[in-house]
């Protein structure tokens, strides 16, 4: 494995655990900031509105100016906006977030793609992409338990720290990428 396919994957494996940590907590937070039912779907539909369109552009804007840059930018901002809900009080701050939260996707989700596929030294497409998405999700899985022990012991607040710190730390192992370049 190249190393950096194997930065690629510990990041990657490293963020998809900090987004698991809330996983369907989502709904319990909405409710906990005075959010009702419509407040916390309208909150989802912005995030994957705001994702899906930027996603389109930004994957033709990685493929002029540098997936590896996009990256780190989208990684970033992931930790910015995670740090963000510990300051969430209303619904509209919410939708903030999470208009946020769907720009650093867009610009993390297709570079990764792109640079992943680029990067990967697997004979087979099934083997290499079987292995990123498994990795993803038993991360993602852990997380979700991880994340319900974390908020039943503490707080959200607690929570998004954690989590905050995690995408940090995974947005510092994805600037190597930039420097292997």
């Amino acid at each position: 494995m190249r190393t950096e396919e194997r930065i690629l994957l510990v990041s990657s494996n490293i963020w998809m655990f900090s987004d698991g940590l809330l996983g369907p907590l989502f709904a319990v937070y909405a409710a906990q900031i005075g959010g009702d039912i419509l407040d916390i779907t309208m909150s989802w539909a912005i995030f994957l509105i705001v994702t899906g369109i930027l996603t389109i552009y930004i994957g033709k804007l990685g493929d002029k100016v540098g997936h590896e840059k996009l990256l780190v930018l989208g990684y970033a901002l992931n930790a910015v906006f995670t740090f963000a809900y510990m300051f969430i009080d209303t619904a509209i701050g919410l939708f903030v977030v999470q208009a946020g939260l769907g720009v650093s996707l867009a610009l993390a989700n297709p570079t990764w793609l792109a640079l992943y596929d680029k990067y990967s030294q697997a004979k087979k497409d099934g083997d290499l992409w079987g292995n990123a998405e498994g990795q993803g999700n038993i991360s993602m899985g852990i997380a979700t338990m991880v994340g319900g022990f974390i908020v039943s012991a503490t707080s959200f607040k607690i929570l998004f720290l954690v989590m905050g710190i995690l995408q940090t730390f995974a947005t510092i192992i994805q600037l190597k990428i930039l420097y292997k370049k």
